[in-house]
């Protein structure tokens, strides 16, 4: 069982202080989510693991800089995956701005402004997709969320959820089919 796992089932058990503990620890494991995510992507893609991590961990503490409170591992990696889907839709819908033309300044990057090349059509077609999968049926739109966005695993969606590996499977494979049928694009 992972450190995090303990503090988690520390939090569900009533330790309002094990919570402070939960972003340090996770910010490892969403990079290591960030990164096999990234190293399954097409060549030629540029966005960056750590980027997408550094701008999901800021937006997980919100606004003050404190650190939010988690009910649940579930509860903290589908905020995880939703932060990161935003950062992507965010950057994908920046990119298409650029495509058609807008004036864009020039800046020096610095490590504080993290840009993001994306494949925009492809992430914008997904988040169509998945606002109707929302509506139809938010089970299967919650395990993309976890499985797309946040990169977790099977047995990882599973343990979030706090359902079956066998349950998982089978809805990834009805939402990934679904998908399919919606944007053409193979997730």
């Amino acid at each position: 069982m992972s450190e995090l796992t303990k503090i988690f089932e520390a939090v569900e058990s009533g330790d309002s202080q094990a919570g402070e503990m939960i972003l340090p620890l996770a910010y490892e494991e969403l990079r290591r989510i960030a990164a096999n995510k990234m190293a399954g992507e097409r060549a030629g893609h540029t966005l960056q693991p750590t980027a997408l991590v550094h701008e999901a961990y800021v937006r997980l503490l919100g606004p003050d800089g404190e650190e939010r409170q988690w009910d649940s591992r579930g509860h903290f990696f589908t905020a995880a995956a939703e932060a990161m889907r935003r950062i992507l839709i965010e950057s994908a819908r920046k990119k298409m701005s650029q495509k058609r033309g807008s004036n864009v300044r020039h800046t020096e990057l610095n490590e504080s402004q993290l840009e993001f090349t994306v494949p925009s059509e492809e992430i914008l077609a997904i988040e169509e997709a998945l606002q109707k999968l929302e509506v139809e049926s938010p089970e299967y739109a919650e395990v993309v969320k976890l499985r797309y966005y946040a990169g977790l695993t099977v047995p990882e969606t599973a343990h979030a959820l706090g359902t079956s590996e066998s349950t998982v499977h089978r809805i990834w494979r009805g939402a990934r089919a679904w998908l399919y049928r919606e944007v053409s694009v193979e997730l």
